[in-house]
């Protein structure tokens, strides 16, 4: 395109400009430049009916009209060599103008794609970063502990429950924690909203345990002789034979992932069973809301 353009320019200097011709006026199509300025009589009034056009047999009363030509006007000068040059130096900064705008469009136009396609892949990245992200968490929630809650039958003890923890993860467990504590209520809604718990006498040293995955430790224990302690009266104990009031047991477990940074949040296993007293048989059922079961 500037090949172009610098052709035009070589081509408009080679012709020369075209001069402008004289100017002439004319007050008739016959006139020529030759012919001699005269001024015109004024033409006869209205009033005379007499006045005579024939100028054969006398005087006329009546001038033939004379035309007037405009001088010529004298013809321009040459055009210098110099103000060609100008004149094409002018064109020249013009069409290299227009060629470095036309460039620095092009160039804005190639860093606006560049930025485009910058900005897809940092976005691409981001979402890589964020998937990889995802995935790492899956593995570590893969491969952490879990340690759950269940209630078995004591073997050694007639109408007596255990209740385990368990560690149904892929990575060891550290104990840190346990809490326990036994309740009498109607039924679950009388129940605290938030499990509480008496205040730890400071005399008893934090349980202190590791669990490989698939070991079992015990929490807590407990059988139908433990319900008579628990009862102040004959008229509690009555009540809960006749399932007017029931027993409680919740608790919490407290523990770490043994392979993880020593900064990294612990996790919380709640738990909660109801007693069913018998006549002569006894259970431990797992129950309790959503804020005695929970798992982080």
């Amino acid at each position: 395109m500037l090949l172009k353009h610098l052709a035009v320019i070589a081509v408009l200097l080679v012709i020369p400009p075209v001069e402008p011709q004289a100017q002439v006026t004319a007050g008739h199509p016959s006139a020529s430049p030759q012919s001699s300025s005269a001024t015109p009589t004024a033409p006869p009034t209205a009033t005379n009916p007499e006045v005579r056009t024939d100028c054969q047999s006398g005087p006329c009363d009546y001038q033939p009209p004379h035309i007037t030509v405009a001088t010529a006007a004298p013809a321009p000068a040459p055009w210098p060599l110099q103000d060609r040059i100008a004149w094409g130096a002018n064109i020249l900064l013009a069409l290299l103008a227009y060629a470095g705008i036309m460039l620095a469009v092009s160039l804005l136009r190639k860093i606006e794609r560049q930025t485009r396609y910058g900005e897809a892949a940092a976005t691409a990245a981001a979402e890589s970063a964020q998937a990889a992200l995802l995935h790492a968490q899956a593995i570590l929630h893969a491969e952490r502990p879990w340690v759950l809650i269940t209630v078995v039958p004591s073997p050694s003890i007639e109408n007596g429950f255990n209740v385990i923890a368990t560690n149904r993860g892929r990575g060891p467990a550290r104990i840190v924690k346990t809490a326990q504590e036994t309740r009498i209520a109607v039924d679950e809604s009388r129940l605290p909203g938030i499990p509480e718990y008496s205040p730890e006498d400071p005399d008893i040293p934090p349980v202190q345990m590791i669990l490989l995955p698939g070991e079992v430790t015990g929490i807590k224990s407990f059988c139908r002789d433990d319900v008579k302690g628990l009862c102040a009266s004959e008229e509690a104990l009555r009540r809960i034979e006749n399932w007017e009031e029931r027993i409680f047991l919740y608790g919490k477990v407290i523990y770490k992932d043994l392979m993880a940074a020593a900064d990294e949040p612990a996790h919380e296993t709640g738990w909660c069973c109801r007693y069913i007293h018998g006549r002569q048989k006894s259970g431990l059922v797992m129950s309790g809301t959503q804020e005695y079961n929970i798992h982080t």
